[in-house]
């Protein structure tokens, strides 16, 4: 950790400048010295503070060969350290795959080398440290980080102030391993059963509710001094399309937007959103020139920044990712981003490319260098909001404090048994008894963990049981069991008084329906629980028992565990509908479905 001297020497410059006057608590800032900062700064050190930027390594100044050489490839640079002095960039994202985010201590020591090697540059300014925590299935910091339901079992549990919760404690959390912007909540509302990219990322289908739960997380990040960022603005919620892989486009007109995909997002101004991700969707009745939004003038500009009168940071969403990239190349898309109105630029798969595109762009009259000012004064406003420039550092103190706490902990799990939806519970199988059913077979499908720290959701719930006085066995049947694997299963229930089963993503034709069907035909009492669409119970309409934990992470599958043993009642609700299967113009449960017990 650095010493308070080190950090007093290397903030000096850029404090002293910037010179807020106000108390730490305080939001005021000041665009007088805000604008000062931007005047002294060189064109190709603007030009950076677009860009948040991936880099490999676990440390800011001493990654593992593989990371260099990996950086090396794919950005031209060894460390974080040397592509922050090499392009001045204004953020960093942190990825797992990446391994920037192996335990909270290491995170909190590479936040300070980031900050440190960006503030020791001339003029240097603080960086914004990003990160995609949306909790649920996108997750980058795991255990012993504490983990929340994801937005879809947030949406089930409908509670505001969970919500507030879930934000206030994992805002704290982040910025206390120094990660100061989080690339949540999702604003969007998730009325396409097929959709693969949004799914249970989002609060639900109601558009008022998902507003609702919005707004309320919002407010527990801005109590924690994080930056919340609502995305994927125009709204990516009914697409069969994944953005990561092609080029979705949604059908909806003005009117539908208005009333469905727009109300989260006003939501999330009105509670003073930080920050606004872009989706890389094309909206034909917003902008019907075939761009994506991310690249659209009339989007961004007129209607997020005109008609929702929005002036905060707008940020793309990964310029990597297909949905951007099929009409225009690597070079032109940065520029048109900002010419649309974007501010920060995020992940770009070329930052050289897009970097030096920027760059000449501004030289060869495209972009005005008043136009990155506009960019850059949002930027650093954030920033002096966050109060980066007089708290940059974090210490290993505030990490053992606040990360992964008992009381943290502990909110997790009571928010989490609120979320628990059962849908089915024919001749009362429900609860489970110690006496009838001690002997429980737990099989189903083992999704890797968001985090890469928890599961395999077989063996957590397995471990679960046990502990509430069951003597539970875990068999891994995957997402596509075998003919093999299935009768392992069926000959292995046999010896058990039940059977617990997790479903992924069931369809018509997948091998875990035939799974679950051979499991019925043992005349077992055949438990089954959505790990994670609720969608699937229309796909085994004979499951007597069935519920939706809308994620598979430990903090989900031990209060679905707990809710079947009988330790707590069911509360959670439906936040979609969901349709026959046979005949997906009925709807089977309804919005608000759920029983109790």
């Amino acid at each position: 950790m650095p010493s308070r001297r080190t950090v007093l020497a290397a903030t000096a410059g850029v404090t002293a400048a910037l010179a807020l006057g106000t108390p730490a608590h305080a939001a005021a800032v000041d665009d007088k010295k805000l604008r000062s900062l931007i005047s002294r700064m060189t064109l190709e050190e603007k030009v950076g503070q677009l860009f948040v930027m991936r880099v490999y390594g676990h440390s800011a100044t001493d990654p593992d060969q593989a990371d260099i050489d990996a950086n090396l490839s794919e950005i031209g640079v060894r460390t974080a350290a040397e592509l922050i002095a090499k392009y001045r960039v204004g953020g960093i994202i942190y990825f797992t795959w990446a391994h920037n985010t192996r335990d909270p201590h290491q995170i909190a020591d590479l936040s300070n080398g980031i900050q440190r090697a960006s503030l020791t540059l001339p003029r240097g300014l603080p960086v914004l440290v990003t990160t995609d925590q949306e909790h649920g299935i996108v997750c980058r910091v795991g255990a012993p980080a504490t983990l929340f339901p994801g937005a879809m079992a947030m949406g089930a549990g409908g509670s505001r102030e969970d919500a507030r919760t879930l934000g206030r404690i994992s805002g704290a959390e982040l910025r206390a391993i120094g990660i100061n912007q989080d690339y949540s909540p999702d604003a969007d509302v998730n009325i396409n059963p097929a959709n693969p990219v949004i799914g249970v990322r989002s609060f639900g289908a109601d558009p008022d509710a998902v507003a609702a739960m919005v707004a309320a997380e919002v407010g527990g990040y801005r109590r924690s001094s994080v930056a919340a960022t609502a995305k994927h603005f125009p709204g990516h919620g009914d697409t069969a399309v994944d953005s990561h892989y092609g080029f979705p486009v949604i059908t909806h007109s003005r009117e539908l937007w208005e009333k469905l995909d727009a109300v989260p997002f006003r939501a999330a101004v009105a509670a003073g959103i930080d920050a606004i991700m872009t989706a890389h969707i094309q909206f034909p009745a917003l902008d019907d020139s075939g761009d994506p939004a991310t690249l659209s003038h009339p989007i961004l500009t007129g209607i997020l920044r005109g008609e929702l009168g929005y002036d905060g940071v707008v940020v793309t969403d990964s310029l990597g990712m297909e949905g951007v990239r099929t009409k225009y190349g690597d070079d032109r898309v940065p520029v048109l981003a900002l010419k649309a109105g974007v501010d920060q630029l995020l992940n770009p798969p070329d930052l050289p490319v897009a970097w030096n595109a920027v760059l000449k762009a501004v030289q060869g009259g495209e972009l005005t260098e008043a136009r990155l000012d506009e960019s850059i004064l949002r930027i650093l406003r954030l920033k002096a909001r966050l109060k980066l420039f007089q708290q940059p550092y974090v210490s290993h103190h505030g990490v053992d404090r606040t990360v992964g706490t008992r009381a943290h902990l502990a909110a997790a799990d009571r928010i989490a048994e609120r979320t628990t939806t059962l849908l089915v519970n024919d001749g009362q199988l429900l609860p489970l008894s110690r006496a009838a059913h001690r002997r429980l077979l737990v099989v189903g499908a083992d999704p890797a963990s968001p985090s890469g720290t928890t599961g395999p959701p077989t063996g957590v719930l397995a471990t679960a049981f046990s502990g509430l006085g069951f003597s539970a066995t875990a068999l891994s049947t995957g997402t596509a069991p075998s003919a093999a694997t299935i009768a392992k299963a069926v000959a292995a229930a046999r010896d058990a008084d039940a059977v617990v089963v997790g479903t992924y993503n069931v369809t018509a034709g997948n091998a875990q329906k035939t799974l679950v069907e051979q499991l019925l035909a043992t005349g077992k009492p055949v438990v089954a629980i959505a790990v994670r669409n609720p969608y699937d119970v229309a796909q085994l309409p004979t499951v007597r028992a069935y519920l939706a934990s809308y994620s598979w992470t430990d903090v989900e599958l031990r209060a679905a565990a707990r809710v079947i043993a009988g330790q707590v009642g069911p509360r959670g609700r439906l936040p979609v509908p969901v349709q026959r299967a046979d005949d997906p113009a009925q709807v089977l449960y309804p919005i608000g479905h759920g029983l109790s017990y």
